[in-house]
């Protein structure tokens, strides 16, 4: 796939002071270790290998920020869920994350993805609560849409869409499907 964007890895930050300053927005990317986070910035970006992928859950440790066309960062945070780290490890990545989504004034949106294999769970549901009354505009991606057949993707889309309050934009790496969905989105975000 041809690069489409100029599209570079930044900075892997452990603490605030880390994160860049340029005061470009940032986008976000939420959701279950091993979702497809990674995925999703080399789909939508055009670039391969521009973001790590794993099959091991749990492999993104700190917030890792990618430039997009010098116009917005993708920001990819820890994932949440099975990850074979200690207690304190997860509560450490939780914490950093809150911290950011907290007090980042860059946020400009983010995207909560979701995998369209498995079902919508409580940790899931929080961070819709969280983003809602804080105005901060969420796009959810049901990741992994060319895992399933056509009969069980219509009834998991139902299933997310009844707990979100809000259809899912289905997202494939493999085949691109959702692709130009996403850049769309971002676009007017940013």
């Amino acid at each position: 796939m041809k690069s489409e964007f100029k599209a570079e890895f930044v900075v892997s930050a452990g603490a605030p002071d880390q994160y860049p300053r340029d005061g470009l927005p940032e986008i976000a990317l939420i959701g279950r270790s091993n979702v497809g986070k990674s995925s999703l910035i080399n789909t939508v970006t055009g670039v391969k290998g521009l973001a790590r992928t794993s099959t091991e859950p749990g492999r993104t440790r700190r917030l890792n920020f990618f430039r997009v066309g010098g116009i917005y960062y993708l920001v990819d945070l820890p994932g949440f869920g099975f990850a074979r780290v200690s207690k304190e490890e997860k509560a450490r990545w939780g914490q950093m994350v809150e911290e950011y989504l907290l007090s980042r004034p860059n946020l400009a949106g983010a995207i909560q993805l979701i995998d369209l294999r498995r079902r919508v769970e409580e940790d899931d549901l929080q961070f819709k609560d969280w983003f809602s009354p804080r105005g901060v505009p969420l796009l959810l991606v049901a990741t992994k849409a060319d895992k399933l057949p056509k009969a069980q993707r219509l009834a998991a889309e139902r299933e997310i869409t009844a707990a979100f309050g809000a259809a899912p934009v289905l997202f494939s790496a493999r085949t691109g499907e959702g692709r130009e969905l996403v850049r769309r989105w971002l676009v007017l975000q940013t």
